[in-house]
């Protein structure tokens, strides 16, 4: 593997998971990062011990929210309301090559860690803000999480909503949104670091949760001006004009999703692979302009075929069909998928107990191969170390700093 981030030195503030994730993403690559954590507490992330009424932290303490946003960082605990707590922030600063945070602006200067605090540190340093609604406007100061940024305001949830339900859906999977958003941090970031290195100028990146919502649904809210009408999801069973772009019931209430845009092309192969030959020369749909006149018997026919097999047999059935299609998995399935262990996209990391935990790889690969994870570190696990090893702070002023409990 390539990694493609090593001698990249991060720092960050920041708690949950959106900004987080980013760093995450950057430490599979080869990254070194530092994770502040507040002296008291810890990442808030660290208390969220259950989910969908699911418990979190098993025999061997595997949390796995807290993994997934913070595999592979090195943890120090301060508290960043004292000066001294500050100050070794600036000292690692001045190491660093990237500051993350997605504290509020009223929080980043309350703790001296705004843009001209960290660069007075490290002029050089690429200062990256994750936040709800972006750093202007009349709500650039105010909290949000993905339920609310990525997915409510920004267009999601609506274009989500099925007509024939009466409320608005949530989203399909904790920290969805702040995952897609650490993503584009990560890539943000990696634009600021290629362009320091060649014009030696180090930009402020801003990424927040609505603006990364509103470009998944680029194309929608582009659509919706056109049409003068907001994009949003079509009745069930509705006539789309192509049974070849459906989602249909198996036998035993699996689901297949076809995705063939050019439905007439794709129609006698279709007939082949469901045991429907007879249909090919059929007069309702032998031709393109009778076939676009009969679609809607066309997936009637297709709902009553799909319905007699189970899914693993269709699958079978389907494997040297040359149109598009897929069946639709829940996240257990998903993970023994033979396309996803083939490629890579599962890999594993050791608790702290040494018991392997399977997470998802960071989407990107390089030179063909899928990027290791480590575990998210303990609370402060690494602050004696980091205090002495990269500061060269002497012992003495350690065990000062942890007596004024400056640090953990």
């Amino acid at each position: 593997m390539t990694e493609v981030m090593r001698g990249i030195r991060i720092l960050e503030v920041a708690e949950h998971t959106f900004v987080p994730a980013a760093s995450a993403i950057l430490s599979d690559w080869g990254a070194d990062v530092f994770k502040i954590e507040p002296v008291e507490r810890g990442d808030a992330m660290r208390g969220i011990m259950s989910t969908g009424g699911l418990g979190l932290g098993g025999s061997d303490g595997w949390h796995p929210l807290l993994h997934h946003s913070n595999r592979g960082k090195r943890s120090l605990a301060l508290d960043l309301s004292v000066q001294e707590g500050v100050d070794i922030v600036y000292k690692l600063a001045a190491t660093c090559d990237v500051f993350l945070t997605n504290k509020l602006p009223a929080v980043r200067a309350k703790l001296r860690i705004d843009v001209d605090d960290i660069r007075a540190a490290n002029p050089n340093i690429v200062y990256v803000r994750g936040s709800g609604y972006g750093s202007r406007g009349p709500d650039a100061d105010r909290g949000g999480y993905d339920i609310l940024g990525y997915w409510c305001r920004s267009g999601v949830a609506y274009g989500a909503k099925p007509v024939e339900v009466d409320t608005i859906p949530a989203q399909p999977a904790p920290a969805y949104g702040d995952s897609i958003g650490a993503m584009t941090i990560a890539g943000g970031i990696s634009a600021a670091l290629l362009h320091r290195e060649r014009t030696g100028e180090a930009p402020v990146v801003d990424v927040s949760l609505l603006a990364t919502g509103m470009w998944a649904m680029g194309a929608a809210i582009a659509l919706s001006h056109e049409l003068n009408h907001p994009w949003g999801q079509m009745p069930v069973g509705a006539d789309v004009g192509n049974p070849l772009t459906a989602t249909y019931r198996t036998a035993d209430d699996g689901w297949l999703q076809l995705s063939c845009l050019q439905g007439f092309r794709y129609w006698p192969e279709t007939c082949r692979v469901t045991g429907l030959t007879e249909l090919i020369e059929d007069e309702r749909f032998a031709e393109p302009e009778a076939f676009a006149a009969h679609t809607g018997e066309a997936r009637a026919i297709l709902a009553a075929r799909f319905a007699e097999a189970t899914l693993a047999e269709w699958k079978t059935r389907l494997a040297d069909f040359r149109g598009q299609w897929a069946p639709v998995q829940d996240p257990i399935e998903v993970t023994s998928d033979p396309q996803v262990v083939a490629n890579g996209y599962i890999v594993d990391a050791e608790s702290a107990a040494g018991k392997k935990h399977p997470l998802v790889a960071t989407p990107v690969q390089f030179d063909g191969s899928p990027s290791p994870t480590r575990r998210a570190p303990e609370f402060n696990e690494h602050g004696d170390a980091i205090l002495t090893d990269d500061l060269g702070m002497d012992w003495d002023t350690v065990v000062d700093l942890k007596v004024k409990g400056v640090i953990a």
